[in-house]
């Protein structure tokens, strides 16, 4: 086994999206080879409603699948090509966008107002850029949830993991997508590709996580300690770790535990032409994609491949 060192860390940045969202963006717009397969992760939660009710309204999606994680409040969601749907606390939806379609994302608070969810972009290989459309709409209950002798608790989103196997399949960058909890002062390993670009987010309490070099990044809002990276908790958190290779993450628990998404993506390796939420291979393609959209020739099935 070998420890995947900790390359660099960051913190999402306050970013207001859509028709007024206002939200943290882990990564987005950014080199798109750093994360390959991984374009953008956001980080939407909020107990004000005014901080999220206006939403995401219509807008184009091609090139890409959209993956959204609801922990709580609801997002309701439809689509140019008449799905309707809402995803609830503890639900996902994995939207491939293929060769086009105008989607609308409309997140709103629970009992108390409260709003929290995650939405990840992974980008589309040359050769599924132009494909169908689909969803992935899965019930939080049909998510599998183990719970490990220390009390460590791994929700598996996609891939496969302890045995376990996601409920959302085939998916272009073959990813893992683990929800994870470690309970206080609990130092756990996880297995992942070697190969595959991996990252965590920090979103509640904190840990330190396993580090072979000086790691470089925010450190006001860390402690270094030779080589671990201690995340603490500051204002819920919302760190960024990028890993080396290797093939197990590890991460010790502080005192109120550590709760992350560990996520995982074989690279594409190919070119990236990038406008907003329209992600293709070369600037032509991009350039067809604004003609479609101005000529109304964006979107290119009648009917979706609707999933549930």
């Amino acid at each position: 086994m070998s420890i995947r060192p900790v390359r660099k860390t960051s913190m999402a940045q306050p970013t207001i999206e859509g028709a007024g969202v206002n939200l943290h963006r882990a990564f987005g717009f950014h080199n798109p080879r750093e994360l390959d397969p991984f374009l953008l992760f956001d980080d939407f939660r909020g107990d004000d409603p005014e901080d999220y009710r206006k939403g995401f309204p219509w807008h184009p999606h091609r090139g890409i699948e959209t993956i959204t994680y609801v922990l709580a409040g609801t997002v309701d969601h439809g689509d140019s090509l008449g799905n309707r749907g809402s995803l609830g606390a503890g639900d996902v939806q994995w939207m491939t966008a293929g060769s086009g379609i105008m989607h609308q994302e409309m997140p709103k608070g629970n009992e108390r107002g409260q709003m929290h969810g995650f939405q990840l972009w992974a980008n589309l290989p040359a050769a599924m850029k132009m494909t169908s459309p689909r969803y992935q709409d899965i019930s939080g209950s049909d998510i599998p949830e183990i719970v490990d002798d220390d009390g460590t608790v791994v929700r598996v989103v996609v891939g496969d993991f302890w045995g376990r196997k996601g409920p959302v399949d085939g998916i272009a960058a073959d990813p893992q997508y683990l929800d994870i909890s470690v309970p206080p002062g609990v130092r756990k390993s996880f297995k992942v590709d070697t190969y595959a670009n991996t990252f965590a987010y920090v979103f509640a309490g904190s840990g330190s996580f396993r580090d072979a070099s000086k790691p470089i990044g925010v450190l006001t809002e860390k402690e270094i300690d030779g080589r671990e990276v201690h995340v603490r908790d500051l204002s819920g958190n919302r760190t960024l770790v990028y890993f080396d290779t290797g093939d197990e993450v590890t991460v010790q628990a502080f005192d109120e535990g550590i709760r992350f998404l560990l996520i995982s993506g074989k690279p594409l390796k190919e070119p990236v032409a990038w406008h907003g939420p329209i992600v293709m291979n070369t600037r032509e393609e991009l350039i067809e994609a604004v003609t479609d959209l101005q000529r109304g020739t964006f979107i290119r099935e009648s009917a979706a491949d609707w999933h549930r």
